[in-house]
C-alpha cells in the first residue's frame, strides 16, 4: 500500500476535546487513510536551526501551551519512535544535499499529539518527528518534502501540522478570546481562497511566493512557522493529485483547511 502525504490544521490544543467540524474530521480521517507502517511529522511547534530528526524509541509528551482545560495536561499518546525509519528519513535528506540532524530526547508536542490522538487513537503506528526551520523559506521545505517523496511508496505517511492561518494576536482580544464560532472575516476567507485557489491550480511558483503574492497574508500569518509545515507535505506529496478534504475555522480566524497530496 502506497501512502499520500497530508496536511492538517491542528488547531488550539484543546480541538481534541471540544466538539467541532475538525475534531470530528480528524477523528473519522484515519480509517479513511489506512494504517501506514510509519508516520513522519513535520509540527509547527517544533523549530530548528536545520531539519532535525528524533531517533527516539519510546518519546514522551510536551504541554507546549498554557491557559487551557486542565484535562489536557493530561493526555498521553504513547506511539513509539521508529528509530530505523528516522535514520532512513536524515539519509534521504542528506542524499538530496540538506545536511539534517538526529537528536534524542524531545517528547510530542501538541502540533503532534493532538491530530495523531484523533487520526490513530491506537497509538500503534510508529512516528518520526522532523523539524521545521522558521529561518528559512518555503521552497526549502518543499525541498525537504521533495527528499521525503518516496516514503510515500513504502506505506510510510508524511504528515505537515500546522495551520492554514495562524494569527493569535487576533484570537486573543482584549477583551478576551473570541468565540468559538465567530464569523470569519473577509481578510481570512480570502487568504485561504487564493491558497486553495493556488493549490488547485499546481501553482508552485505562487505558492512558494505566498508571501508577497496572497491576500493579507502577513495578517494571517505574522510569522509562517504554522504555514511551513504545508510545504513539507506539498513537496512530498506533489501537486499531481490534490484533494482539500476538510475546511472549517476556530475562532472565526483560525481556518483549519486539511489537504491530501498525491
Amino acid at each position: 500500500m502506497s501512502m499520500p502525504a497530508l496536511f492538517v490544521s491542528h488547531g488550539a490544543p484543546n480541538l481534541i476535546i471540544r466538539n467541532s467540524q475538525a475534531r470530528d474530521f480528524l477523528a473519522g480521517y484515519g480509517a479513511a487513510l489506512g494504517k501506514p507502517r510509519a508516520i513522519v511529522i513535520a509540527s509547527a511547534h517544533f523549530p530548528s536551526g536545520r531539519p532535525t530528526v528524533i531517533v527516539d524509541e519510546q518519546p514522551g509528551m510536551i504541554y507546549d501551551f498554557g491557559g487551557f482545560e486542565p484535562e489536557l495536561y493530561e493526555i498521553v499518546y504513547p506511539a513509539p519512535g521508529d528509530p530505523l525509519v528516522a535514520v532512513k528519513v536524515a539519509g534521504l535528506l542528506d542524499a538530496a544535499g540538506i545536511a539534517p540532524a538526529i537528536a534524542r530526547n524531545r517528547g510530542y508536542d501538541h502540533g503532534t499529539w493532538v491530530p495523531l490522538k484523533l487520526l490513530y487513537p491506537d497509538a500503534d503506528v510508529p512516528v518520526v518527528q522532523l523539524s521545521i526551520q522558521p529561518n528559512r523559506d518555503p521552497a526549502h521545505h518543499y525541498a525537504v518534502g521533495r527528499a521525503l517523496a518516496t516514503l510515500g511508496m513504502e506505506d510510510i505517511l508524511v504528515i505537515g501540522s500546522g495551520s492554514l492561518t495562524h494569527n493569535l494576536r487576533e484570537v486573543f482580544r482584549a477583551g478576551g478570546m473570541r468565540p468559538e464560532n465567530d464569523p470569519v472575516p473577509v481578510w481570512v476567507s480570502a487568504f485561504a481562497d487564493w491558497m486553495h485557489e493556488r493549490i488547485l491550480a499546481g501553482d508552485l511558483e505562487a505558492l512558494l511566493d505566498y508571501r508577497a503574492r496572497a491576500p493579507e497574508a502577513e495578517r494571517n500569518h505574522p510569522t509562517d512557522e504554522h504555514l511551513l509545515p504545508l510545504f513539507v507535505a506539498l513537496g512530498a506529496g506533489g501537486l499531481g493529485a490534490v484533494e482539500r478534504v476538510h475546511h472549517s475555522h476556530q475562532y472565526g480566524v483560525l481556518a483549519l483547511d486539511a489537504y491530501r497530496f498525491g
